[in-house]
């Protein structure tokens, strides 16, 4: 029997999660797209990117295009490493008999 990993709180919350899957598919995406995909509030979404940006799992880039503020959202290589291994923890919660790699 497995020991279950403890789960990345930063990660378990749904919307944060869902951020770092779309980032883990597209690798970068403008604030709108990511509104838009995740159904989120302008409000909460700014929220929940300056909590991964703080904890290094994004990078934030704010410029402006055709006069407009423009938010662009990448992961970075320790988002990636925490997404990783919040899905190898998961992993382990759905399948406790099957032995864990890595």
């Amino acid at each position: 029997m497995n020991d279950f990993k403890d789960l990345d709180g930063l990660l378990h919350s749904q919307l944060r999660l869902a951020v770092m899957s779309i980032l883990i598919s597209v690798k970068e995406a403008e604030f709108t797209y990511l509104r838009e995909k995740t159904r989120s509030t302008p409000g909460n979404l700014s929220v929940q990117i300056q909590k991964l940006k703080e904890a290094e799992y994004i990078e934030v880039k704010k410029s402006f295009r055709a006069n407009y503020p423009q938010t662009l959202c990448r992961i970075t290589p320790r988002g990636s490493r925490a997404f990783e291994n919040y899905v190898k923890a998961i992993r382990q919660y759905l399948d406790p008999a099957k032995p864990q790699k890595g």
